[in-house]
């Protein structure tokens, strides 16, 4: 038996770098996949453009892109007073997405902008409704990191649509603008299909349906995950250490399609971006879990913690098409289709990875905990490349360009 790896002892001072406000794109480039690719591939860094994906990826690539949909989560309500209230939805009180199908009612864990202001007998109103549909927030509890609010509505339709035709697209906060028309579309993939998200899987946002039949034509196939993204990918790391920083869970989910394509130790996993990567090795670990279970008792709900993945390398580990195709035995066993959950896995230097052999992600902000992944990959070469990016005018965080990160190759 192996000895427990520590929490790794990462110092975030150390992923600080300098990034200027003009290399942060706050508008998208008129075409989706004309933006600068940098790639690194045998430690050396080329220069292209994700148009050109199909001729930089191996024949046999498994392109798995992150199938979230970034919900209308800014709402703004008036007191009776006539002042305003802006209200950001976190996620549903009890982490099941399905409450976007609710009529009439549901609750969610919120932001407040101005909650000392709100008492909690207080019913607010929404400033724009949209066809009469007088949706109210009422004021459940307030916590330590969030509220928790109740919203009420007077027409038979789905949270889902009252939220669509009241609220917002929520802009990233380092985007300095107001979200527009434009924004509904180009905030989201071509292939956004599961409402959920308060931020947008962006590596994602430059891939076309012609970019994909490309790549098809070429031999490369994709499949997805699903991960709502929370607003925690915002959230900066304010602890000195990685090991004292508390990662947001978020739920995903993964059908048992993708899990047989990944049995296939033929295939040359890329991962689109680092919520398809989390979820990716979060799916592995939860693998390792069910088939070490001695109950023989299998669920289709599964949770990794944070730095649960540490305790589970205290045994010899199968390799990555042992576990998928254990895993997918077991859900055929016990005729399950896909697996769900919540994941707070946190991906630092020293991490090995058990899938992914190459990531497509866009420059991230400094002291994150996305920072933290790309050096899980180059190590310390990461620095070098940002300031190469930097200094050959790369566009940073979400609007930006992105890089081509080839895993096998950079320890």
């Amino acid at each position: 038996m192996k000895n427990k790896a520590p929490i790794p002892h990462v110092e975030m001072a150390a992923f600080h770098y300098e990034l200027p406000s003009n290399r942060i794109a706050m508008t998208p480039l008129e075409h989706r996949d004309a933006s600068k690719l940098l790639v690194r591939k045998n430690k050396s860094l080329q220069h292209s453009s994700y148009h050109l994906l199909p001729e930089l990826l191996p024949t046999k690539s498994l392109l798995v892109f992150n199938n979230t949909r970034v919900i209308a989560a800014r709402l703004r309500f008036k007191k009776s007073t006539g002042g305003e209230i802006e209200i950001f939805l976190l996620e549903p009180a009890d982490g099941n997405y399905a409450c976007l199908n609710d009529l009439e009612q549901s609750t969610w864990k919120c932001l407040v902008g101005g909650a000392k202001k709100w008492k909690n007998d207080e019913l607010l109103h929404a400033s724009n409704d949209i066809h009469n549909n007088k949706l109210q927030a009422q004021l459940v509890s307030k916590k330590a990191d969030h509220c928790l609010i109740n919203f009420q509505w007077s027409s038979r339709l789905p949270f889902e649509k009252i939220i669509a035709e009241t609220g917002n697209i929520p802009l990233p906060p380092y985007i300095k603008r107001e979200a527009t028309e434009a924004d509904q579309h180009r905030y989201q993939t071509v292939y956004a299909a599961h409402e959920g998200s308060v931020a947008a899987p962006t590596a994602g946002l430059h891939f076309t349906e012609t970019l994909i039949k490309k790549l098809s034509a070429k031999g490369i196939k994709h499949s997805f995950v699903t991960l709502h993204v929370g607003a925690g990918t915002f959230k900066p790391v304010t602890a000195a250490l990685i090991g004292e920083h508390a990662m947001h869970e978020e739920y995903f989910q993964v059908n048992i399609g993708l899990i047989s394509q990944l049995g296939n130790a033929d295939k040359s996993v890329v991962a689109v971006g680092t919520t398809s990567l989390r979820t990716l090795e979060s799916i592995y670990w939860i693998a390792v879990k069910a088939t070490r279970n001695k109950n023989n008792e299998f669920s289709s709900n599964n949770n990794l913690g944070q730095w649960e993945h540490l305790s589970l390398s205290e045994e010899i580990l199968p390799t990555r098409a042992e576990a998928f195709q254990q895993l997918k035995a077991l859900m055929n066993e016990n005729a399950v289709q896909s697996i769900e959950g919540h994941t707070g896995i946190c991906i630092a230097p020293g991490y090995a990875f058990k899938v992914a052999n190459a990531l497509i992600t866009n420059f991230h902000q400094p002291q994150s905990t996305l920072l933290l992944i790309i050096a899980a990959i180059m190590g310390n070469e990461w620095r070098s490349m940002y300031t190469h990016a930097l200094e050959n005018a790369y566009r940073f965080l979400s609007y930006g360009d992105g890089s081509l990160l080839f895993i096998d190759d950079t320890a």
